[in-house]
C-alpha cells in the first residue's frame, strides 16, 4: 500500500474510531441515565421517540401525561435520549432564571447557527435599542402595515361579486405572512420588502428569507442526524446548499444596510464628533441598534460586534415575522369560534376615535389585551422550549413526584453515588440532574394545565383576565403569567414588539372585518414544527392553512 493509502487508510480509521466511542458514550449515557427510572411515556419511534406523537397532538396530550404520569416525567426525545419534562413551576423557575447553568441545547443551537449565523444576542437584551420608548415609535409602522392589509384583503372580497355581502372565502394565513414581513422590514432595518403588493415580484432579499423560512419549517433524517452527530455534517445535503445561498444573499444586503445605518448614525453626532445615548432618533431597530454601539456614553459590556449587528438581520426577520403572524391566525381562529367575543372586541375598537392610535392607546383597550393575552395562552406559537444542563444540580420542585418504582422525591437532584452504587441501591437513590441532561420547557403545557387555570383552562375565554387564578402570580414568565415569551434573562427580547404589532393588526382587520371559519372546527387541526400553525385534517399534505370567509362590516 502506498504512504498515501496509507494516511487515508488511518485517517479513516481513526475517524470510525472516534465516531464508534462517541457512539458508545451516548448508548452507555442513555443505558445508565437515572432519567431513566422516571415515569413517562414510551418513544413510538427509534429514530424520533416522543417527537412525532408531541407535533402531531393538540395541547389534550400533555394533558394526558401529567394525568398519567405526573408533573415530572422522562419524555423521549429524537434517538429516544432520556428528557426530564416537568410542569412544575417551580422547577421551571429554577431553570430559566439560572442561565449559566443551564443552556440551549446544541443540536438546537447547531440548527439555528445554520440560519442565523454565529453571531448572537448575548448582549441585546441590555442594549437601549430594544426599549419600550423605541417600540412605542415603531407602532406606526405596524398600522400602516395593517391598514395597508385590508386594503389588500378588500380588493380580494371585490373579485368575488358577493363577496361584499355573503363574505369571500380567503387563507388569511399568506396575507398575514406578508403583512408581518412587510412590518419587519420596516421596522426592524428599514427595508422596503413590498410583500403586500402581490404584483411586484419577490426582491432578492425576500426570496432569501422565504427560503430560509421553508427550509427552518422541514425536518429530514440527516438534519436530525446532523443536529445530534457532529460526524454527519461532513456529509453534503441539498438543505445545507440551499441554506448556504440564502444566508450568503441575507449577509451581503445585511452589510449594506448595517453601511447605510452607520453613515446616517454619524449625522447625528455632535460638533465634537460624539454620538451620545440621547441623540438615538430614527424608527428601524438596526438603525437604533447601530447608533447605541456606536454611542461613547454606552458601557462597554452593552455593545455588539458589527458581526453580532449583522447576525440580527435574519434574527429579526425569522423572529420577528412567522411568530407575530401565527398568533395573530390563532387570534383570528379564536375569534371566529366565538363570534360574541368577536363582536364585543369590535365594540372596543370602533369606540376609538382614530384609525392610528398610539401605542398608549392600544394598550390602554382592556378588551383587546384580554383577547391577545388569551390567545398567547391557548394558543402559544412556540409550544416548546429546551435547555440542557452544563453542570450537575439540583433541582428543587414545588410538588413531590413519584417515579415507576413507586419512590416519592422531593427534588431532582445529582448524587455523586458511582454508577454501579446506583444499579445496586436504586431506588433508594435521589434523581440526578447531570451535566448535559437535557429539560423540556413545555410551554403549552403550563398555559393550558387545569392545575393552574381552573377546569375551563381549555377554553378560550378572554374575561378570565378580569380575575386570574393565584397559582398562575408564579409562572416565570417574563409578559402575563404566560410561557410563550418564556421568562429570566434570556426571554425572548421581541416580546414587546410581537404584542404591540399583534395588536395592531387586529385593531385594523376587526374594525373593518366579520370573520367566520369556511371548514367545520373540527376540521382545524395543529401542525408543530418550529412553530405551531393550522393544517386541515383532510388534507393529505398538510397544507398550512386557515380558510375564512370575510366580509366588510358595515356600520349601523
Amino acid at each position: 500500500m502506498s504512504l498515501v493509502g496509507k494516511l487515508v487508510f488511518s485517517a479513516f480509521a481513526s475517524v470510525n474510531a472516534f465516531g464508534l466511542w462517541k457512539l458508545f458514550q451516548f448508548v452507555y449515557r442513555q443505558l445508565t441515565s437515572p432519567i431513566r427510572h422516571l415515569r413517562g411515556p414510551k418513544g413510538t419511534s427509534w429514530i424520533h421517540g416522543s417527537m412525532l406523537d408531541i407535533y402531531k397532538a393538540d395541547a389534550t396530550l400533555y394533558e394526558e401525561w401529567v394525568t398519567q404520569y405526573g408533573n415530572t416525567m422522562n419524555c423521549k426525545g429524537f434517538f429516544n435520549i432520556n428528557r426530564v419534562f416537568t410542569t412544575d413551576i417551580r422547577a421551571i423557575n429554577h431553570v430559566l432564571t439560572h442561565t449559566s447553568d443551564y443552556h440551549k441545547p446544541p443540536d438546537v443551537r447547531y440548527t439555528l447557527s445554520q440560519i442565523l449565523g454565529k453571531g448572537g444576542l448575548s448582549h441585546v437584551n441590555q442594549n437601549p435599542a430594544f426599549g419600550p420608548a423605541q417600540i412605542r415609535a415603531l407602532t406606526d409602522i405596524f398600522l400602516e402595515k395593517s391598514i395597508r392589509l385590508c386594503d389588500v384583503l378588500s380588493s380580494e372580497i371585490a373579485k368575488n361579486p358577493a363577496g361584499t355581502t355573503t363574505g369571500a372565502r380567503i387563507d388569511i394565513i399568506p396575507w398575514l405572512s406578508r403583512m408581518t414581513l412587510d412590518a419587519i422590514g420596516l421596522a426592524g432595518f428599514n427595508y422596503n420588502f413590498d410583500a403586500l403588493n402581490a404584483n411586484e415580484k419577490p426582491n432578492e432579499l425576500n426570496e432569501a428569507f422565504n427560503t430560509v423560512n421553508e427550509v427552518m419549517q422541514k425536518l429530514t433524517t440527516l438534519s436530525i442526524l446532523q443536529a445530534w452527530f457532529p460526524l454527519f455534517r461532513i456529509l453534503p445535503s441539498d438543505r445545507a446548499r440551499t441554506t448556504k445561498v440564502a444566508t450568503r444573499t441575507m449577509n451581503r444586503i445585511g452589510r449594506e444596510l448595517l453601511s447605510d445605518a452607520k453613515a446616517v448614525a454619524r449625522e447625528s453626532a455632535t460638533e465634537k464628533g460624539e454620538i451620545e445615548k440621547n441623540n438615538l432618533h430614527g424608527r428601524d431597530l438596526l438603525s437604533l441598534l447601530v447608533k447605541a454601539n456606536m454611542a461613547t456614553d454606552i458601557p462597554e459590556s452593552q455593545r455588539l460586534s458589527d458581526e453580532d449587528v449583522l447576525a440580527q438581520v435574519p434574527t429579526f426577520l425569522v423572529a420577528g415575522h412567522e411568530t407575530t403572524s401565527t398568533a395573530t391566525t390563532w387570534a383570528l381562529f379564536a375569534l371566529t369560534n366565538a363570534i360574541e367575543i368577536q363582536t364585543k372586541l369590535r365594540e372596543e375598537l370602533l369606540s376609538v376615535d382614530t384609525e392610528t392610535p398610539s401605542m398608549d392607546e392600544l394598550m390602554a383597550l382592556p378588551y383587546l389585551d384580554a383577547v391577545v393575552r388569551e390567545t398567547l395562552r391557548v394558543h402559544p406559537p412556540v409550544p416548546n422550549g429546551g435547555r440542557v444542563a452544563m453542570k450537575d444540580d439540583v433541582i428543587p420542585v414545588e410538588k413531590p413526584y413519584t417515579d415507576k418504582h413507586g419512590v416519592v422525591h422531593d427534588s431532582i437532584r445529582y448524587t455523586s453515588c458511582p454508577s454501579l452504587c446506583e444499579f445496586n441501591a436504586y431506588p433508594l437513590l435521589p434523581h440526578r440532574i447531570s451535566k448535559g441532561d437535557p429539560i423540556v420547557i413545555p410551554i403549552l403545557a403550563i398555559n393550558r394545565s387545569r392545575e393552574l387555570w381552573g377546569p375551563d383552562a381549555h377554553e378560550f375565554k378572554p374575561e378570565r383576565w378580569q380575575n386570574i387564578p393565584d397559582a398562575v402570580s408564579q409562572i416565570p414568565g417574563v409578559w402575563g403569567h404566560l410561557l410563550s415569551f418564556l421568562g429570566g434573562p434570556r426571554a425572548c427580547i421581541g416580546y414587546r414588539f410581537s404584542i404591540v404589532e399583534m395588536k395592531a393588526l387586529l385593531f385594523a382587520l376587526i374594525r373593518a372585518f366579520e370573520f367566520e371559519l369556511a371548514v367545520p372546527v373540527s376540521e382545524i387541526a395543529q401542525k408543530a414544527e418550529v412553530v405551531q400553525r393550522p393544517v386541515l385534517r383532510s388534507d393529505p399534505e398538510s397544507k398550512i392553512q386557515l380558510p375564512l370567509f370575510i366580509k366588510p362590516y358595515k356600520r349601523n
